[in-house]
């Protein structure tokens, strides 16, 4: 029988994937999507709801279908918003497109989830387009948009009511309006408190991923930054992102630095040392007491820099390339 890994008494320890940046893009317009499937973004979401116009709805959903056989997404989670379900392009949205190119689509992103039931309608219709189009049942996940009060009081039942959930993603515009905010402030992290935490525990209760809200002033990168960090210290997994500048200053917020990377594969092997050798649950590393429950913290830094390329499958540090003179 071979030593237990630390990584197995990790609850986290599943299928997990990496999304610091949800890109989203209007799904009439190929050019911006192909763009988007070039950016650095982890996941990419082709819109059909917000921001599309009522008068490109219908159309739109051609260019998307096209957009996902043909696009280079070069490994990143593939994705689509539908229109809200309770509006008649819902059920036409999703049949049309996982129909024509479902075996492309890795998620669909419900919005303005009011209650489990809306995630249940969408699985059901799901698997019934999977089974008839031969495509593995079960295989496409859903994020659901909290942007709601409704929405967030039911939030838990929401994150935990399907096997295909993937993730829940705060949406501050449509809250706001919801609730009848004054207005969008860029304090949102004191103003927003409440419903962000909310939502994090929602997900973080059924192992599941959560996402932060956009930053709505788009060309100013030290506003994104400021929410990325902040949101990072709340416990979001990564940010949503309205315009590919956002990209990559999100992406280094969410990813850690090659200090942290050290430290944490440093104390994992500490860890997993006294407990193969010395029988021990508890050590101390440095001037910190380290047990399970800190193990969790480090192992997803170090899953998020498998992603970047900074560790490699052996748990080392991947030496940057230096260019030659």
């Amino acid at each position: 029988m071979t030593d237990p890994s630390p990584y197995q008494q990790l609850v986290i320890a599943r299928s997990f994937s990496v999304r610091r940046t949800e890109l989203t893009c209007p799904a009439h317009s190929l050019k911006m999507m192909a763009k988007a499937a070039a950016s650095t973004a982890d996941e990419v979401i082709l819109d059909l709801e917000d921001s599309c116009a009522v008068s490109q709805k219908v159309e739109a959903r051609r260019t998307l279908v096209e957009a996902l056989r043909t696009l280079d997404f070069k490994g990143k989670i593939r994705a689509f918003r539908p229109n809200n379900l309770r509006t008649h392009y819902f059920y036409r949205d999703v049949i049309d497109v996982v129909e024509q190119a479902g075996a492309n689509v890795d998620v669909v992103v419900i919005p303005k989830a009011l209650g489990p039931e809306d995630v249940l309608f969408a699985d059901r219709l799901l698997s019934q387009i999977e089974e008839e189009a031969g495509l593995p049942r079960g295989r496409i996940r859903i994020e659901a948009l909290i942007e709601s009060a409704a929405g967030l009081l039911k939030a838990a039942d929401i994150a935990a009511c399907s096997p295909r959930m993937a993730g829940l993603i705060f949406g501050i515009a449509d809250y706001a309006g919801d609730i009848g905010a004054k207005e969008l402030t860029t304090e949102q992290f004191s103003v927003y408190h409440y419903p962000k935490a909310h939502t994090i525990a929602a997900a973080r209760a059924a192992g599941i991923d959560v996402i932060d809200n956009v930053t709505l002033q788009f060309r100013d990168l030290a506003q994104c930054r400021k929410d990325a960090e902040q949101a990072s210290r709340m416990g979001f997994d990564g940010k949503w992102a309205i315009h590919p500048s956002q990209v990559d200053v999100i992406n280094e917020v969410f990813t850690p630095t090659a200090k942290e990377l050290t430290r944490a594969l440093a104390l994992i092997e500490a860890y997993g040392k006294a407990d193969v050798e010395a029988g021990q649950g508890a050590i101390v590393f440095g001037d910190e007491m380290v047990d399970a429950a800190t193990l969790r913290v480090e192992w997803k830094k170090i899953v998020v820099a498998k992603r970047a390329g900074l560790v490699d499958e052996h748990d080392r540090l991947v030496e940057p390339a230096v260019e030659s003179a």
